[in-house]
């Protein structure tokens, strides 16, 4: 069980490594290349970006709640 919850660990910890580098800095990113470069008017934010946010922060709490989880089954174990 420990072995899967550190398998989780180390492929969202890759994943959300890749999802940062995706997030628009100060002069846009990469997530210009899948749309992102097209506005709405809600906030000046894109569809595209508003996605990659809510899947970063997804991602980001499954890798926390596993990193949880290995952390108390490495003390009950």
């Amino acid at each position: 069980m420990i072995l899967a919850f550190s398998i989780v660990v180390i492929v969202c910890s890759l994943f959300l490594t890749l999802l940062v580098l995706l997030h628009k800095g100060r002069g846009g990113g990469l997530s210009d290349l899948f749309g992102g470069g097209v506005s709405s008017s809600l906030g000046g934010s894109s569809v595209a970006e508003r996605n990659l946010d809510r899947i970063t922060i997804g991602v980001g709490l499954v890798w926390f709640a596993s990193i949880v989880a290995v952390g108390l089954l490495y003390k009950l174990g």
